[in-house]
């Protein structure tokens, strides 16, 4: 669903980056909130963990195939504010480094597919968490349903983003029969990859999952005749700590074998929106890409002719910006919430 230049005219472009700016900027105070010291270390990870996916398209239907969007996973992992800010910058590394998706219409993909789909499927996720019964696989459901419902609700907002700044005269019901319809498809492998991916940190490490807190009961202790909850600990065990520098690795060590080989065996079919785009008479108003001379354009090393050697390398070096470029985002939201707390906030109550 990566909108290249050309789908959308200047001023309702102009328009989304002004939305997506915003809407940036209140997540970056919502981040402040949401990344601790178990959060911050894994955003980064998410983001890098999107962009391998992303390169893993799968086949949805006879010449089409779909790839992760990845909001719905990156907000019930870390958060949903957290979740913007990881999707985002995906799609800044794509449209810099790969010249996937338009740079005039960076913030249509921003708006389309890291607000739109982070908003819906954490909201979607918090309702179903509220009337599951409290367990694990309440959030692994939980988790499919909204990652499912996400990819049909970015393609009815590309569609709305279409009707008002659209530069072809295609029928409106054309171009959302088709986009809704094959994006619901392209859901089912999303809501897939999403619940595969959240059970498996919780079967681990079920509070690295930003969404699953809160499920769990708290202890209680007996204190003079009268049942309270007993203070989190403070201090995080060697055996957690460890444990989640395994997460940390093998997420990464996930991520570089997904796009530096698994992507070679993707689905070489055009995705939803390009087959939409062909289909409907759109793809011609496609304009060349700014960063098309980019010596990784196309997820590819420029110079190099063996094509899984290539892609493998642009894969890889593609995770490790990503997660560099994330993490230090991450890290300096996370260093301005610890400024923020007062030393009045971290004080412990005698009982």
């Amino acid at each position: 669903m990566h909108v290249p230049d050309g789908f959308i005219n200047a001023p309702v472009s102009a328009a989304t980056g002004v939305v997506a700016a915003g809407a940036i900027a209140v997540s970056l105070r919502g981040a402040r909130r949401e990344l601790d010291e178990r959060t911050a270390p894994l955003a980064g990870l998410v983001a890098a963990f999107i962009f391998a996916v992303q390169m893993l398209n799968f086949p949805v239907a006879a010449g089409t195939s779909g790839h992760l969007l990845g909001g719905g996973l990156a907000a019930i992992l870390v958060g949903p504010c957290t979740g913007v800010l990881c999707v985002s910058v995906v799609l800044l590394m794509q449209g810099i480094l790969f010249a996937d998706g338009g740079l005039t219409a960076l913030g249509v993909n921003i708006t389309d597919m890291a607000i739109v789909t982070t908003v819906v499927a954490y909201a979607l996720f918090r309702g179903l968490v509220k009337v599951l019964p409290r367990r694990r696989r309440s959030v692994t459901v939980a988790s499919f349903v909204a990652a499912l419902l996400s990819v049909p609700a970015a393609a009815v907002a590309f569609t709305a983003i279409y009707a008002l700044g659209g530069t072809t005269d295609v029928s409106l019901t054309k171009v959302a029969t088709a986009m809704i319809g094959v994006h619901v498809l392209i859901g089912i492998g999303e809501a897939a990859i999403t619940a595969l991916t959240v059970s498996a940190v919780i079967a681990v490490r079920p509070d690295l999952v930003y969404g699953a807190r809160g499920l769990q009961r708290r202890l209680k202790l007996k204190v003079n005749g009268e049942l309270v909850d007993a203070p989190t600990p403070v201090t995080v065990p060697a055996a957690a700590r460890t444990s989640r520098r395994k997460v940390w690795i093998t997420g990464l060590v996930t991520s570089l074998v997904s796009a530096g080989f698994v992507s070679f065996y993707a689905s070489a079919s055009p995705d939803g929106l390009e087959k939409v785009a062909h289909d409907q008479g759109i793809a011609h108003k496609a304009e060349p890409h700014a960063s098309d001379d980019s010596p990784l354009a196309g997820y590819g090393v420029k110079d190099i002719s063996d094509a899984r050697l290539s892609g493998g390398l642009a894969g890889v070096i593609g995770v490790g910006v990503t997660v560099v470029a994330g993490s230090a985002v991450f890290w300096a939201v996370r260093r301005r919430r610890s400024d923020d707390v007062s030393p009045a906030s971290t004080t412990v109550e005698n009982v």
